[in-house]
């Protein structure tokens, strides 16, 4: 009998005469004969295929996380929540106050809000109601928020997942699905008083982390977009020369203005002007200096009141003291349709990508693009006057925020992070019971109410989950649990009321110290004061 089939070939030839026989019409052409034979025959062939084992996806699919995401665990989560510990502490400074948005959002909230970038948005399925998108930043969905709940003023952080359909770069921090901490003021207030104390918390983020070689890039749309009119670029064009000349941090002059000419359709000389100004950066004064020096801006409006806002800025800056790490850039423009003002972004060293960039993405058939593209800005953030207007029917609130990307930040901070020192685990001590021979029972309710005791005065504790575990193995789960200390119920000392107390990791030759029970947690506590940077973070949650 064939694997393929159930029933034998003979089977079918039966049944076709069986049918023959039975038919009432005795005449039979041979060609209904045929017809019969057929018919017998496509029932068994789709049979054989039902019966068949299913190959193609069943057989080749691999278990893994989709592209560009990944699974969080062990030394890599500790880092990433000392990073959240860091940012949301400093939010708090602030007066912040944290928030939640859902994941997805009505798709019509997301359309049109980040130009050509929209082509990343993930867009669900529609399940035969709403159509909603996950959401792509947590800025719309902040100020859809504030637009929702009539809110007039509010200093919010929010710490949350983000997605986009981009090129993944895993080792480079760049995914599909990754973390944003984001602090916003929205409200009317002084020109520049917020935004000055954005850029201050931007820099005191980043210090925090531990990483102080970073340069802050900043413009002003009103500048930028002014420049584009005083050199002959359309109204309706702005925005498309903008998203090329936002490109100079990846590709040189040449390649831009390439884009500007033959892509954007703006004339050689239009992009020559444009060109003059682009290639401009330095201190915030200085930069001032040169543009107040320009004949053909100082008849347009809007690069006039970007220069002024941006001389305001210049005085706040000095009182929060951040001079040093800003970098006045004519060339950074923010490809996000929602800016209206004051726009910056954080870069470091690995920010930029190879020297030889194009030569190893022609080479690469990698769909991961970590060997050819760098970190990109690891913040970044604007003024975003007319975001909340959107949707309150033209109520617009003033708004102005940065956004700290935290695989971006985590894949720097690991490269320069020794992490054998940290431990995944925040167990400070670790119960165990020493004993043996007749009568022995292993002390394991008397370990439970030691831990307990511990537990209840704050500090982090385990026990092994055996009645009767030998000394190896208690020792063997402490050191995987990284503890600091051993507490020891010893077979002829704790009936007498006294526990041993040894620090771990200082050899065998290290018997600790005997306290009685009643004194058990001021030791303890006396004991752990050599407690690694990470792990009080993460206690400060």
């Amino acid at each position: 009998m064939s694997q393929k089939s159930c029933l034998p070939n003979n089977f079918w030839a039966c049944r076709t005469i069986y049918l023959f026989k039975k038919s009432p019409k005795k005449n039979f052409h041979s060609s209904q004969f045929f017809k019969l034979f057929h018919s017998s025959f496509m029932i068994r062939r789709l049979l054989m295929t039902a019966a068949k084992p299913k190959k193609g996806k069943a057989q080749d699919f691999v278990l893994k996380t989709p592209k560009g995401t990944k699974d969080w665990a062990d030394k890599d989560m500790v880092l990433r929540e000392a990073i959240f510990g860091t940012l949301s502490s400093l939010f708090k400074k602030h007066g912040g106050v944290t928030i939640d948005t859902p994941v997805f959002e009505l798709r019509e909230i997301l359309t049109g809000k980040y130009g050509e970038d929209s082509k990343l948005i993930y867009n669900l399925e529609d399940q035969g109601g709403e159509l909603t998108s996950l959401r792509y930043d947590l800025t719309v969905p902040f100020a859809r928020f504030v637009a929702c709940n009539n809110i007039a003023a509010i200093k919010r952080y929010h710490i949350a997942k983000v997605y986009r359909r981009d090129q993944p770069a895993m080792t480079k921090g760049r995914m599909r699905e990754f973390y944003q901490c984001d602090f916003d003021i929205a409200g009317n207030y002084d020109t520049m008083v917020p935004d000055s104390e954005i850029l201050a918390l931007l820099c005191d983020g980043l210090n925090g982390l531990g990483i102080t070689d970073f340069k802050v890039k900043l413009n002003h749309r009103k500048i930028l977009d002014g420049i584009f009119q005083a050199c002959g670029v359309k109204d309706e064009d702005v925005r498309k020369v903008s998203s090329a000349v936002d490109k100079l941090d990846k590709s040189p002059w040449e390649v831009v203005k390439k884009e500007m000419v033959v892509e954007k359709n703006q004339p050689p000389e239009v992009a020559d002007k444009i060109g003059e100004f682009v290639k401009h950066n330095g201190s915030i004064r200085e930069v001032l200096e040169f543009l107040q020096a320009s004949d053909i801006l100082k008849s347009n409006d809007s690069a006039q009141s970007g220069i002024a806002e941006m001389s305001i800025l210049a005085d706040y800056v000095d009182a929060f003291d951040i001079g040093e790490y800003l970098s006045f850039d004519l060339s950074l423009a923010r490809g996000l349709d929602y800016y209206t003002g004051l726009i910056y972004e954080a870069v470091t060293a690995a920010s930029a990508p190879p020297a030889n960039a194009t030569e190893l993405k022609a080479k690469s058939n990698d769909e991961d693009a970590s060997a050819y593209v760098g970190v990109g800005s690891i913040a970044a953030g604007g003024r975003y006057d007319n975001l909340v207007g959107m949707f309150s029917n033209g109520k617009s609130i003033p708004c102005v925020g940065v956004s700290f990307g935290v695989e971006r930040l985590f894949s720097i901070i690991k490269n320069r992070t020794d992490l054998t020192s940290i431990s995944a685990n925040h167990t400070d001590v670790f119960v165990m019971a020493f004993g043996g021979g007749e009568g022995w029972n292993g002390f394991l309710k008397e370990r439970m109410e030691i831990t307990n005791t511990l537990w209840k005065a704050g500090i982090n504790a385990e026990y092994l989950y055996k009645s009767k575990a030998n000394i190896r193995k208690q020792f063997d789960a402490a050191e995987k649990a990284g503890a600091k200390l051993a507490v020891i119920l010893g077979k002829e000392e704790y009936p007498q009321g006294q526990l041993r107390i040894k620090v771990l990791g200082q050899g065998q030759e290290n018997e600790g110290e005997l306290v009685n029970k009643k004194e058990l947690i001021d030791a303890v506590q006396s004991h752990l004061t050599d407690v690694d940077s990470i792990s009080r973070i993460i206690k400060g949650l």
